[in-house]
C-alpha cells in the first residue's frame, strides 16, 4: 500500500509538473512522493498504520551518562539513546499517567520481539475486562518489540495505538511506535541501563 500511494503521489505531482502548474516544481514533485512515503507508514503483514507524530532525530546530548545508556524524561515524554558523542537518538514515548508515574534506574533484562501480554493481577483488579493472556501480534498491546526492565512490571514496548505517544496514558510502562521501538530494539542489548527522570 505505501509503494502504491508513494507512486500515486509523484504521478499526480508530476501530471501538474507537465500541466505547468505554479504549485508544483520537479523538486516538488519528489518532496510530495516522499511525504506521502513518510506519512502512510504501514505496520508488518498489513497491519495498522504507525504514525508517528514526534519524529526520531538525533540531537545535542552533553550529558554524564555513558555511550549505549537510555535516559527517559517523563516530563518531556522523550527517550533518549546515548551515542556517545555528545549526542543522542531522541523518540517520542507515551509514559505513565498520574499515579502511574515512577522514576529511577533499570537494566534491561530481556529483549522480546512480538511479545505475548499476560496483564498483571493489579492491573485485571482495575480492569476485569483485560483478557487473561494475549499472543503477540498487532493486535496486542506491547506492539513490535518490548524491553524488560529488570524484575519490575515495566516494559520500553511498541504499540497498537501510536496515537499516545506523547501522552500520559500508560499503567507505568514506556510506549513507542512500532517503528521506533523496533529501532531502539536493534541498538539495545540486554544489561543496558536505562534511567527514568521526571
Amino acid at each position: 500500500m505505501k509503494r502504491s500511494l508513494t507512486a500515486t503521489a509523484a504521478a499526480i505531482a508530476g501530471l501538474l509538473l507537465l500541466a505547468g502548474s505554479p504549485l508544483v516544481s520537479a523538486a516538488h514533485a519528489q518532496d510530495a512522493a516522499a511525504f506521502f512515503s513518510a506519512a502512510f507508514q504501514t505496520a508488518p503483514a498489513g497491519g495498522r498504520p504507525q504514525a508517528s507524530a514526534i519524529p526520531r532525530e538525533v540531537v545535542s546530548f552533553t550529558n554524564r551518562y555513558a555511550p549505549g545508556t537510555i535516559v527517559i524524561s517523563t516530563s518531556e515524554r522523550r527517550l533518549y539513546f546515548v551515542l556517545g558523542d555528545g549526542t543522542a537518538i531522541r523518540y517520542g514515548v507515551g509514559v505513565g499517567r498520574p499515579g502511574f508515574e515512577w522514576a529511577g534506574t533499570k537494566v534491561v533484562s530481556q529483549k522480546r520481539e512480538w511479545p505475548s501480554w499476560t496483564p498483571p493481577a493489579q492491573m485485571l483488579k482495575r480492569r476485569p475486562d483485560l483478557p487473561r493472556h494475549m499472543k503477540g501480534g498487532i493486535e496486542n498491546p506491547l506492539g513490535a518489540r518490548a524491553m524488560y526492565l529488570g524484575s519490575s512490571l515495566y516494559r520500553i514496548h511498541g504499540s497498537n495505538e501510536p496515537n499516545t505517544i506523547g501522552q500520559a496514558v500508560s499503567s507505568g510502562c514506556i510506549r513507542m511506535t512500532n517503528e521506533d521501538v523496533t529501532d531502539l530494539y536493534e541498538r539495545v542489548r540486554v544489561g543496558t541501563r536505562v534511567t527514568v527522570i521526571r
